[in-house]
């Protein structure tokens, strides 16, 4: 990777008592080596990339303290190295994004949940239900329920944060079971500060050997019949040990409120959005305090019977707010309530949305018609009128466009390689019509949306091809996959590219050679190009190792391979039409190669302005387009998607549409002016050399061109 943590590097190493300032999952990253953590691993993926990105980069830090970090193929395989903590007393934390990647882990997570843990093993999910998900709105919690791992929702505070990790380390040990922890976005990325402690080192580690393997019990592997053992004590003796450290421990928390007939209780990610809606409503201050008792949950599973009860108690009714469906927390508390006949009324769903993300406004709607029912004392017209200002705002600005305000779907970066192989299939979905696309996880899942609209599935991180199997036989044309080099890794080389092969398989498959995971912030993947060829120009291929992927692909029997250049527009066309054509049978693999655009601008930018320092001659290429020339029909537009190919008005008053134009964010991949000659379009781009520090012969030639194009100019 080209992002430098050195910050984040440093302000893990401070000492007791200095004060720690950051993000959240900085402060996780922190909290993991204050509790003498012995191993890290995971498999990339917002919002708990950093964690991942910032152990990798501090590797010589972390060899200090004997902490070995692993950069996962993927979840599975993180999951799997918590087998370590099962026979050893041994503290070990993976990390991956959401319900998605625990999926992938799912394996490995049922049979470690069942055999128990020895050492302290804890999961931290980057959970992002809501809007701002980019994947499947399902929650961890059905994984925890099912395999009986207490879950963790920390209070989005940084304090508190620290503390859940700390504390979920011990919970493990005393429970004999791994522990999840999710994160929400915003608590991901909240900023703040702790009183940091000292890291720890932990006791075995990759300074401190282990004397020997752990002497053989039958029992604490996942197989029959130790397994109907371990089930047994999984209800009678670990849970019972979890539900005791969670109440002796206090780790959920009671704020205490004036108005003692109602009460609310939230899982602990939830209660900054609730309390903002409280200071909405005028039951808050802007820090806390408010008038409304609240039982925070920070750790949603399992429940503690007598934290329930007694905060239930005494009360009229308590509004439970959970997100998403099925309502596993209000089932929880409403069966522990009346096993307890305590007969407090319990609302959730009934009052608020049955899916989606409970941001201030909805809650602020929920909590009114909650109040109006069981404290209609209480004056919540401040909460009206901020819903009437939202209403009219969003109503305002409708009336302004024209239209309900439209939605914001993510796009390629500018300059993506992905893009150009989208407007190439476009091109050749003219010659050839409609064919499947199997789409895939990736920022190729961006080709989904307008102007390409390509994608009939998206079924799993490396699972297009896989996809495409029920569908080939039954049409005539080819189907198609798209995959990037992370997927491939990930899962695609096993799940799709050998099941292809296996089956004789007949379909075609694209992998977005871009050299990275880039989706997740460019981290390394197994055939990643080496530091030397990273300074290649652009048009050459990378340095192949024996990890490419070309080998891999060969080594399984795939034997119709093309490589091509992704930003040779006519060229990709051309390979496409060939795949879908050839008589040939067997699977046909197109690599479409092109180093990642935001990684490459991270990597020359400093290298030019180091030149440019320094007094050297620099070309920077740029285009654009020829405002007489342009016809103003937007077929570019259309064909190409880039963020840089905008509009704007015609200078000449017979043209009545705009013309397009490429602003300043261009970064001089070519794509426009690819995209317009292999689509025969006007030829309204041209390209141009930006020439900084010029010399001597640079300004000669400009002079003369200069002259020359005076003379051609009319007087």
């Amino acid at each position: 990777m080209e992002i430098s943590f050195h910050d984040e590097i440093d302000s893990l190493k401070l000492g007791d008592g200095q004060l720690f300032h950051g993000e959240g999952i900085l402060a996780v990253t922190k909290a993991l080596l204050q509790s003498g953590v012995s191993y890290v691993g995971g498999y990339q993926g917002a919002p708990v990339s950093h964690l991942l990105d910032v152990m990798v980069q501090a590797r010589d830090y972390l060899d200090e303290l004997g902490v070995h970090v692993e950069a996962c193929t993927n979840e599975a395989a993180a999951a799997a190295m918590l087998g370590a903590s099962i026979s050893y007393p041994m503290r070990g934390a993976v990390t991956w994004k959401s319900i998605v990647g625990t999926n992938v882990a799912s394996d490995a997570l049922s049979y470690l949940s069942t055999a128990g843990v020895l050492g302290g093993a804890l999961i931290v999910v980057g959970e992002d239900y809501g809007e701002g998900a980019s994947i499947a709105l399902e929650r961890t919690h059905a994984m925890a329920l099912k395999s009986s791992m207490w879950l963790l929702d920390p209070r989005p505070s940084l304090q508190m944060i620290v503390k859940m990790v700390e504390k979920g380390f011990e919970l493990s040990e005393a429970s004999n079971s791994p522990v999840i922890m999710e994160l929400r976005i915003r608590a991901c990325h909240l900023q703040g500060s702790f009183v940091a402690r000292d890291n720890r080192s932990p006791a075995i580690s990759t300074r401190t050997f282990l004397a020997g393997a752990a002497e053989f019990d039958y029992e604490r592997l996942s197989h029959p019949p130790a397994t109907f053992r371990q089930e047994k004590l999984k209800a009678d003796v670990r849970l019972p040990a979890a539900r005791k450290f969670i109440r002796d421990n206090r780790l959920n928390e009671v704020f205490e409120g004036s108005e003692q007939g109602v009460g609310i209780i939230c899982p602990g990610g939830l209660y900054n959005n609730v309390l903002r809606a409280l200071r909405m409503l005028g039951l808050a201050e802007d820090f806390g305090n408010a008038r409304l008792p609240m039982l925070a949950l920070n750790v949603v599973y399992p429940l503690v019977p007598e934290e329930i009860t007694a905060f239930c108690a005494g009360k009229r009714a308590v509004l439970l707010l959970e997100e998403g469906m099925p309502e596993f927390i209000e089932q929880d508390i409403a069966t522990l309530l009346r096993r307890a006949d305590v007969q407090t009324r319990l609302h959730g769903k009934d009052l608020l949305l049955l899916t989606g993300e409970y941001t201030a406004e909805v809650i602020v709607r929920g909590l009114a018609r909650f109040l109006d029912q069981y404290a209609p004392h209480l004056d919540t017209s401040t909460g009206e009128r901020w819903l009437e200002t939202v209403n009219t705002a969003r109503a305002r600005a409708g009336e302004l466009l024209g239209a309900p305000l439209p939605p914001r779907p993510p796009t390629f970066c500018v300059g993506c390689p992905e893009r150009p192989v989208f407007a190439a299939m476009k091109l050749v979905k003219r010659d050839i019509g409609e064919p499947h696309v199997s789409a895939d996880i990736g920022c190729h899942a961006f080709a989904t949306f307008e102007p390409f609209s390509q994608g009939n599935t998206i079924l799993g991180y490396g699972m297009s091809l896989a996809s495409a199997a029920g569908v080939a036989p039954m049409m005539a044309t080819r189907p198609m996959a798209i995959m990037g080099d992370g997927g491939f890794w990930h899962n695609g080389l096993l799940s799709g590219v050998a099941s292809n092969v296996l089956n004789h398989g007949d379909a075609v498959l694209v992998i977005m050679k871009n050299g990275y995971a880039s989706a997740t912030g460019t981290q390394d993947v197994v055939s990643s190009p080496l530091e030397s060829a990273k300074a290649l120009a652009v048009g050459q291929s990378s340095v192949h190792t024996d990890r490419s992927i070309e080998n891999a692909l060969r080594g399984v029997g795939v034997k119709w391979l093309r490589n091509v250049y992704t930003y040779r527009v006519a060229e990709m066309a051309k390979t496409l039409r060939e795949a879908f054509a050839t008589p040939e049978p067997g699977l046909k693999v197109i690599i479409a190669e092109a180093e990642c655009q935001l990684e490459r601008q991270r990597r020359i930018r400093p290298i030019l302005a180091k030149l440019l320092g320094s007094g050297q001659r620099v070309v920077r290429t740029r285009f654009g387009v020829d405002d007489d020339t342009c016809s103003g029909d937007h077929s570019c537009i259309r064909l190409s998607g880039c963020p840089s190919l905008t509009v704007k008005p015609s200078a000449d008053p017979l043209k009545v549409d705009p013309v397009a134009h490429v602003n300043n964010t261009c970064v001089g991949c070519g794509l426009c002016g690819e995209v317009a000659h292999a689509a025969i379009l006007c030829p309204s781009f041209f390209r141009a050399e930006i020439v900084q520090n010029p010399g001597a012969w640079d300004r000669f030639i400009a002079g003369v061109r200069e002259t020359v194009i005076g003379w051609l100019q009319p007087a």
